[in-house]
Protein backbone atom coordinates (compact mmCIF):
# COMPACT_ATOMS: atom_id res chain seq x y z
CA UNK A 1 0.00 0.00 0.00
CA UNK A 2 2.95 2.56 0.85
CA UNK A 3 4.35 1.96 -2.44
CA UNK A 4 0.92 2.10 -4.26
CA UNK A 5 1.18 5.84 -2.36
CA UNK A 6 4.49 6.90 -3.28
CA UNK A 7 3.89 5.65 -6.79
CA UNK A 8 0.48 8.39 -7.16
CA UNK A 9 3.07 11.37 -5.24
CA UNK A 10 5.38 10.93 -8.03
CA UNK A 11 3.53 10.69 -10.68
CA UNK A 12 1.64 13.66 -9.34
CA UNK A 13 4.39 15.88 -8.87
CA UNK A 14 6.03 15.11 -12.52
CA UNK A 15 2.73 15.81 -14.41
CA UNK A 16 2.41 19.12 -12.17
CA UNK A 17 6.44 19.98 -12.92
CA UNK A 18 5.55 19.07 -16.54
CA UNK A 19 2.45 21.23 -16.99
CA UNK A 20 4.12 24.07 -15.25
CA UNK A 21 6.92 23.85 -17.51
CA UNK A 22 4.49 24.00 -20.72
CA UNK A 23 2.40 26.85 -19.08
CA UNK A 24 5.66 28.86 -18.63
CA UNK A 25 6.73 28.39 -22.31
CA UNK A 26 3.48 29.29 -23.84
CA UNK A 27 2.53 25.65 -25.28
CA UNK A 28 -1.11 24.61 -25.63
CA UNK A 29 -4.39 26.93 -24.57
CA UNK A 30 -4.25 30.21 -23.93
CA UNK A 31 -3.79 31.44 -20.52
CA UNK A 32 -6.60 32.61 -19.22
CA UNK A 33 -5.65 36.47 -17.46
CA UNK A 34 -4.18 38.15 -20.54
CA UNK A 35 -1.12 40.22 -19.71
CA UNK A 36 -1.26 43.66 -19.28
CA UNK A 37 -0.41 46.03 -22.22
CA UNK A 38 2.86 48.26 -21.04
CA UNK A 39 3.17 51.05 -23.52
CA UNK A 40 6.75 51.58 -25.30
CA UNK A 41 8.75 54.66 -24.10
CA UNK A 42 8.67 56.85 -26.93
CA UNK A 43 12.08 56.67 -29.14
CA UNK A 44 14.35 59.75 -29.38
CA UNK A 45 13.38 62.11 -31.82
CA UNK A 46 15.66 61.15 -34.90
CA UNK A 47 16.67 64.52 -35.97
CA UNK A 48 16.99 67.41 -33.82
CA UNK A 49 14.15 69.30 -32.56
CA UNK A 50 14.75 72.68 -31.71
CA UNK A 51 18.25 75.09 -33.29
CA UNK A 52 20.38 74.60 -30.32
CA UNK A 53 20.43 71.15 -30.55
CA UNK A 54 21.88 70.62 -33.81
CA UNK A 55 25.19 70.70 -33.91
CA UNK A 56 25.65 71.70 -37.51
CA UNK A 57 23.29 74.65 -36.68
CA UNK A 58 25.79 75.82 -34.21
CA UNK A 59 28.69 75.54 -36.08
CA UNK A 60 27.71 77.21 -38.64
CA UNK A 61 26.62 80.35 -36.01
CA UNK A 62 30.30 79.97 -34.57
CA UNK A 63 31.34 80.21 -38.16
CA UNK A 64 29.46 83.10 -39.21
CA UNK A 65 30.32 85.37 -35.79
CA UNK A 66 33.85 84.64 -35.98
CA UNK A 67 33.85 85.40 -39.76
CA UNK A 68 31.69 88.15 -40.45
CA UNK A 69 30.53 88.55 -44.23
CA UNK A 70 32.18 91.73 -45.81
CA UNK A 71 30.01 93.81 -47.19
CA UNK A 72 30.85 95.30 -50.17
Amino acid sequence: MLKLLVVVVVFAAVTYFVTRALQERGVGARPSIPRPHVPKRPSPPARPVAPDDDEEFLRDLDRKRLNPPEDG
